[in-house]
């Protein structure tokens, strides 16, 4: 029996949880003992406890409640509190998500600890140092026993930057590797779409399936910059009215909070009088879900959001400069706009009118058996 500390902070990060937790109860219960830490890094119970209990996932047995805060601050708390816990208890190994401050917090303390550390979403590269995430996800990699990509890209990365040539040792001299997974994602959306139908998100927004556009906003360098909200917000008013289509946002904490500061009081009162550009509060898993599977097309600055609606065949505009999902942007069911109001407007048109395809990229939904079968391997 081994035993692993998964780490989680941010919502994302306990979605894909779930598909290992999952996994663990329903196959390998007999080999692997998994705790839960949550950093508390999205602190919001609409950001976090409702996924908790939404999709079945276990109650953390640790939570450190670290809250909002400065990079150096934030990051500094949760090293702390996962150490105290990696000197508190035995774990073979730790489990880390993604890119966000809980993950290089992690990463930091357990090798420190000589902890193996096992990274699912390794080797995803925007090449723009100026994202927190891309430093994030760097460190990680580097300090990983296990890199779990999750495709082909990732893997190609990985190779370019010598993780395939170079003979790094961890403890007992054991060898790092590299595994292209699939995406623990693609099993989440597989598995929660058949429940995704349950909930009343589109009745109750009195949205019709494929005739509105699902938005997403949360990313720092676009929340925070007044000019690219601005951008942004003049493009979604733009498209609702010319095609006369409804546009829903789930408003992320961030977005709804600086709204009223970052965009000119012209058009936030646009915004928030508008009957076509409908913002909600934050949406469950499943709802979220519900409203990819059924939207005529996607917005968003979201990673995670980009994938999902590439999963349920559905084009997106990217509000980025650039993508780690390099092969959605590649086959043709993604566009690049940054904040740009043209672009933005150009992309929509562009994705609108062109038949996409949507082959598989991601591997086979079954991500999680894989990643469990080789952490499995490697500590016994």
């Amino acid at each position: 029996m081994v035993k692993i500390l998964t780490v989680v902070g941010a919502r994302p990060q306990i979605i894909k949880a779930a598909a290992l937790s999952r996994a663990i109860r329903d196959v390998f219960s007999d080999r692997v003992e998994e705790k839960i830490l949550h950093t508390g890094q999205h602190y919001d119970v609409g950001m976090s406890q409702v996924f908790f209990d939404e999709l079945g996932i276990p109650k953390p047995d640790y939570y450190l409640g670290v809250g909002s805060g400065k990079h150096g601050e934030q990051t500094a708390k949760i090293i702390s509190g996962i150490e105290k816990v990696l000197l508190s208890e035995h774990f073979d190994g730790v489990v880390l998500y993604g890119d966000t401050n809980s993950t290089l917090a992690g990463a930091v303390a357990a090798v420190k600890q000589h902890v193996p550390i096992f990274h699912i979403e390794a080797g995803l590269r925007s090449y723009n140092m100026a994202m927190p995430e891309e430093i994030n996800r760097i460190a990680c990699d580097q300090m990983s026993s296990i890199l779990f990509a999750p495709t082909q890209t990732a893997i190609e990365n990985l190779r370019k930057e010598g993780f395939m040539d170079i003979e790094v040792r961890f403890k007992y001299g054991k060898e790092r590797q590299v595994f292209n997974s699939g995406d623990i994602m693609y099993d989440n959306s597989l598995y929660f779409a058949k429940f995704s139908g349950q909930t009343k998100i589109l009745e109750s927004n009195s949205l019709q399936a494929n005739n509105y556009i699902l938005a997403t906003i949360h990313r720092d360098n676009n929340t925070d910059n007044p000019a690219r909200l601005e951008s942004i917000f003049r493009a979604l008013l733009h498209i609702s009215y010319e095609d006369k289509i409804d546009i829903i946002l789930p408003l992320h904490p961030r977005t709804s909070k600086l709204m009223p500061k970052n965009l000119s009081p012209e058009l936030y009162d646009k915004v928030v009088q508008s009957s076509l550009l409908k913002l909600i509060e934050p949406v469950s898993f499943l709802e979220m879900i519900e409203l990819e599977k059924n939207a005529k097309l996607v917005i968003t600055d979201s990673g995670g959001v980009q994938k999902e609606a590439f999963f349920f065949e559905k084009p997106c505009v990217i509000l980025r400069p650039e993508t780690e999902w390099v092969e959605i942007v590649a086959h043709g069911a993604g566009v690049i706009t940054d904040a740009d109001f043209n672009r933005i407007i150009e992309g929509y048109r562009a994705l609108s009118k062109h038949k996409v395809s949507f082959p598989l990229l991601f591997g086979n939904g079954k991500a999680a058996h894989f990643i469990l079968e080789k952490i499995i391997d490697y500590l016994e």
